[in-house]
């Protein structure tokens, strides 16, 4: 079974963005979460759907996922999540 692990820093970032949303509805933030949670199964068990973003790092792909730029890197047996990054940031400035 392929999966997903998280970098120290997209772990930071699954708790930041949780707790903005849940300031105003922990549920949402719940469901977020847990939606963020379902693309990274879905990039694991299809590495190479996201776009290369070589201009960032090697071997650095992204994919959408709502609001949100889920930064990974292909690894043998799925995938490792370096950000999850909103999109209306500026992802060189963030990486």
């Amino acid at each position: 079974m392929k999966r997903y692990r998280l970098d120290t820093d997209a772990r930071v970032d699954l708790v930041s963005i949780h707790k903005y949303v849940a300031r105003d509805n922990r549920v949402a933030a719940d469901r977020l979460i847990h939606e963020l949670k379902q693309k990274f199964h879905l990039l694991a068990s299809q590495p190479l759907i996201g776009e290369e973003r070589l201009e960032l790092a090697a071997n650095l792909r992204s994919f959408p996922a709502g609001n949100y730029v889920v930064l990974y890197r292909p690894v043998q047996n799925g995938i490792e999540v370096a950000r999850v990054i909103h999109a209306a940031r500026d992802i060189g400035t963030q990486f």
